[in-house]
């Protein structure tokens, strides 16, 4: 990469599962059951599509699983201004390179890949990142279980997708070495913590609360 900054605005890709009971947050149900941790996952979408649109960084698509029309997403009100797109088959690690391959090649723009997971990604952190995009060949947003909350690229990166030992401590770390041994420069934002399990609750916004469930942030 040389030192020209780079002007496009990237496309904003969140990754998200359709927020049904007994297919999302699943590592959630034994503490909240299937409909709390679904309704979670809908509080999450919601809060994540409406960060991307607010940091006003460029268009924002939601890629979905199932895909666009399908039964699963009926009931989810997205916004109007939310672009729609099919994950479509494969593992994470396929499925979120060929998302990167699609944007950069096709559309010829940077983008900004992020899950729904996190509810501490602001507009602030996606724009920062969008702007650091512009000067780096690579932004990433760690989480603090070892993965990653946001990932950009100016173009397909295969490297970083393939045989990755997806939703383990090891994600982010082997990322960055990856990113490392292709000379590229890498924006580190701050590390923020993902929702995944009943343990992470507590890092949930203390006014957050869904079904008959509220999270009290000062219990023991």
């Amino acid at each position: 990469m040389t030192d020209t900054t780079r002007a496009s605005q990237p496309r904003l890709v969140v990754f998200a599962k359709a927020p049904q009971p007994g297919a999302a947050k699943t590592r959630l149900i034994p503490a909240l059951g299937a409909q709390g941790a679904a309704a979670l996952a809908r509080r999450m979408l919601t809060h994540t599509l409406d960060q991307a649109l607010a940091a006003n960084a460029g268009t924002v698509e939601l890629c979905m699983s199932p895909a666009p029309g399908a039964p699963a997403w009926a009931d989810v009100d997205l916004p109007a201004r939310t672009e729609r797109s099919d994950q479509g088959d494969g593992d994470l690690g396929q499925r979120m390179a060929r998302t990167v391959d699609r944007v950069t090649t096709a559309l010829r723009q940077p983008v900004l890949l992020m899950g729904t997971d996190c509810p501490a990604l602001s507009a602030t952190h996606i724009m920062q990142a969008a702007q650091a995009l512009a000067q780096h060949d690579a932004v990433v947003i760690p989480a603090a279980d070892g993965g990653y909350v946001l990932i950009g690229l100016h173009a397909p990166c295969p490297a970083v997708f393939t045989d990755m030992a997806w939703s383990t401590s090891t994600v982010a770390g082997e990322t960055l070495r990856r990113m490392a041994a292709l000379n590229m420069r890498v924006w580190l934002g701050p590390q923020l913590h993902d929702i995944d399990e009943a343990a992470d609750l507590l890092h949930l916004p203390p006014t957050w609360s869904y079904g008959q469930i509220t999270i009290d942030k000062n219990r023991p």
